[in-house]
């Protein structure tokens, strides 16, 4: 099985910042650039439903702010922190400060 990433042109700002809009999608992006490493999806501790997660999991891949490669049966999730820096320099930094 293997899933869609955006090219790193094909990144568009209106859906990364659609991506980063949301509370629960924001903590996981904090925490992915927190650790620096692939973090599986339920190691982010968020009190949502699997069906929500997944939800999450897939708007921020599908924006290309994460990548989710399959390891056995799980997915894990890292920051693609140089695809964002070069398509939209400064964004990423800006976002993790505010928040």
């Amino acid at each position: 099985m293997s899933l869609h990433h955006p090219d790193r042109d094909e990144l568009q700002i209106s859906d990364v910042l659609h991506a980063l809009s949301d509370p629960q999608r924001l903590r996981i992006v904090v925490r992915l650039a927190e650790h620096n490493e692939a973090c599986a999806c339920g190691a982010f501790g968020l009190e949502v439903s699997k069906s929500t997660l997944t939800h999450h999991f897939r708007v921020l891949r599908e924006a290309g702010v994460i990548r989710q490669e399959m390891a056995g049966t799980a997915k894990l999730n890292s920051l693609r922190r140089d695809d964002l820096d070069a398509r939209f320099p400064g964004l990423l930094v800006s976002v993790l400060a505010a928040s």
